[in-house]
């Protein structure tokens, strides 16, 4: 059985972890540098909020999600706090396999149960390895042509909200996460 997507209820099924990127697929790659008070360097970035509510409705279902970064920012760091992402790596020379096979190590996962969703060239090692491989819509050609499935937005725009969405509705989970999310704050579910 496949979904709508091409993803595979069967693939959908075994995923219980997800690694993102962060540059180009949650924020929409660009970095503003400036200098904040005293003179110290200041980096901001654009977070979606949508990717935020799409990544605590992954963890609310129980798959578990890390943010690996080939690059060091305290944005991505508060952020991810902020999100409740207790695996956010980065790791400034781009060294992503490593980190990530020792996350899939100690969540004791195979390959195969493993999602990444990636862009840019520091990404492959980890998405040619994994169960589901998935490129956000602004990913390189080199990414897109060795994954899965691509989102249908680019990253920074809602990818991650649209890819936890396939991946639920591909399991069957999609409309009851909603439900349990709204439920949980006086709402009406999307079957009410």
């Amino acid at each position: 059985m496949s979904s709508s997507s091409g993803i595979s209820t069967e693939v959908a099924m075994a995923i219980q972890g997800v690694v993102l990127d962060v540059d180009g697929v949650l924020t929409d790659a660009g970095i503003y540098v400036g200098m904040g008070p005293g003179g110290h360097a200041l980096e901001l970035k654009r977070f979606d909020i949508q990717d935020g509510l799409g990544i605590r409705i992954l963890q609310e279902v129980g798959i578990r999600v890390a943010v690996v970064s080939g690059r060091v920012s305290e944005a991505t760091t508060l952020r991810m706090a902020e999100l409740g992402v207790e695996e956010c790596h980065q790791d400034p020379g781009a060294q992503k396999l490593p980190v990530v096979e020792e996350i899939r190590r100690r969540w004791g996962l195979r390959w195969s149960q493993m999602a990444m969703l990636g862009d840019d060239l520091p990404d492959l090692p980890v998405l040619t390895r994994v169960g589901l491989a998935v490129a956000v819509a602004n990913a390189v050609p080199e990414v897109k042509s060795r994954c899965n499935w691509i989102t249908s937005v680019p990253g920074g725009k809602g990818a991650v909200r649209d890819f936890a969405r396939i991946l639920l509705s591909a399991r069957g989970e999609w409309e009851l996460a909603v439900d349990r999310y709204l439920e949980a704050r006086g709402g009406l579910g999307v079957g009410s």
